[in-house]
């Protein structure tokens, strides 16, 4: 757990600690009053010096005792409701973060998280306006989300490091919490002046990873007038550090995504060029596979798999013998090649399997050699099976004359239930479209 949330636990530790502390205060007065009376009166020669102690009568004593008994129990009752408040308003704040927390590390799309983060900052501060901005790669500050007044003018502006409040946080790695921001030096006013919003107190803190400040968050204007207080801080702080985390998961998510799609546009720019006369057959497998896909209402995680699996069908043919291709046995094998060259890499391999039996017939029979039959073999290689057919009997191959949609179409019918799946053929062939065929 981040600093901020020991703090914030020591915090409340301490609160509990100082009302238990007055609780057996008061306790023990109640005690020692009762015990020096019952010495005064019924044990006098027990403790000497209570003989000192001047007589009143029974009834004042009896007052007395009851009414400090009265005054520790109202107190006790009075201080226990403050330590179980305490400790339940502890309890909501950070069942509260827990939740946030649980978000923000779920959220998979950057521009959304920072929204996220942006709404939760303002909500739990009960700020008017704010800002998120992150390190760019001229090491500036750029504004990435901003709530308030003319905040389109903002969006995409940069900050200097160490330039105003925003750029000293982000400079420094402190956090800075100013209730009057006009007796504040470092506060810039250049914001306020080009969005005409009237910035009075302000509570800005880093995003921090490991490796350093990666940007800022900032808010202004705290509702109703009030200034920020230090549980504000300390709050915005445990959040920022769980932005911190989430924004760089993020990052490191769509960098990876990002790779993973040039990586595959690279691999099929070399299966088209190393097979000219197949060129856009994957592409299209793709377009069919995802018709099906979703005509079958397949997930959204099932349809990405599906169609870098279609892609990919065939890159086993990168490591096959040009003058090899289309021999029989040779071409039988690049199933099995695709799923070795797939397989060790380690956002393909999800789909090597699909790559692995596309040629598995419904029947049983096909390559590569396996048990597999029917609804065995893998869904999504089973419906790529009917797309790269129907691309193969209507596309222009070199190697053979291409066969008109209607006879493709009566094909795939007399095979159903043999080589292919006979329900996937039938939704395909409910849902192909003249437009689908290019």
């Amino acid at each position: 757990m981040p600093e901020t949330y020991e703090e914030n636990k020591n915090t409340v530790i301490q609160e509990v600690r100082k009302k238990v502390a007055s609780l057996n205060t008061i306790s023990a007065v109640v005690i020692l009053s009762l015990f020096l009376v019952l010495v005064r009166y019924a044990m006098p020669p027990l403790i000497p010096f209570v003989k000192f102690i001047p007589e009143v009568s029974i009834s004042i004593i009896v007052g007395i005792v009851f009414f400090l008994a009265v005054l520790g129990l109202y107190l006790s009752i009075l201080l226990s409701r403050k330590t179980v408040r305490i400790i339940s308003d502890y309890s909501k704040r950070l069942e509260r973060m827990l939740n946030i927390t649980k978000d923000l590390r779920e959220e998979v799309y950057g521009d959304i998280l920072l929204e996220k983060i942006m709404d939760y900052a303002l909500d739990i501060t009960h700020s008017e306006a704010g800002s998120l901005l992150l390190m760019n790669d001229d090491k500036e500050l750029e504004f990435k989300i901003v709530r308030g007044g003319k905040a389109s003018l903002l969006i995409g502006t940069t900050v200097e490091m160490g330039k105003g409040i925003t750029g000293w946080v982000a400079q420094e790695g402190k956090p800075l919490r100013c209730s009057n921001v006009r007796e504040e030096s470092r506060f810039n006013p250049e914001i306020d002046a080009l969005t005409g919003f009237e910035t009075k107190s302000m509570l800005c803190v880093p995003l921090k990873t490991k490796d350093g400040v990666i940007g800022v968050l900032e808010l202004m204007n705290k509702t109703g007038g009030f200034s920020y207080r230090l549980r504000d801080e300390e709050i915005l702080r445990y959040l920022a550090a769980q932005a911190a985390i989430s924004i760089i998961k993020t990052q490191f998510a769509e960098d990876q995504k990002n790779y993973e799609i040039h990586l595959t546009d690279m691999l099929l720019e070399t299966i088209d060029y190393q097979q000219p006369e197949k060129r856009g057959h994957a592409r299209r497998v793709a377009r069919y596979c995802n018709i099906i896909a979703k005509a079958i209402e397949m997930t959204e995680q099932e349809k990405k798999q599906l169609y870098m699996a279609s892609l990919l069908h065939d890159v086993g043919f990168l490591r096959i013998d040009l003058d090899e291709a289309y021999n029989k046995d040779v071409y039988m094998q690049h199933p099995v090649i695709g799923y070795e060259m797939i397989k060790p890499i380690t956002f393909y391999a999800g789909i090597a399997p699909f790559i692995l039996y596309h040629h598995r017939r419904f029947d049983g029979y096909g390559y590569p050699p396996s048990e597999l039959k029917g609804e065995e073999i893998p869904l999504q290689a089973r419906i790529i099976a009917v797309a790269e057919a129907f691309d193969a009997m209507t596309s222009p191959l070199s190697y053979k004359v291409p066969m008109s949609v209607d006879i493709a179409i009566g094909e795939l019918r007399e095979k159903s239930g043999t080589q292919f799946d006979p329900r996937l053929v039938e939704v395909f062939l409910s849902e192909i479209a003249p437009e689908h065929i290019k």
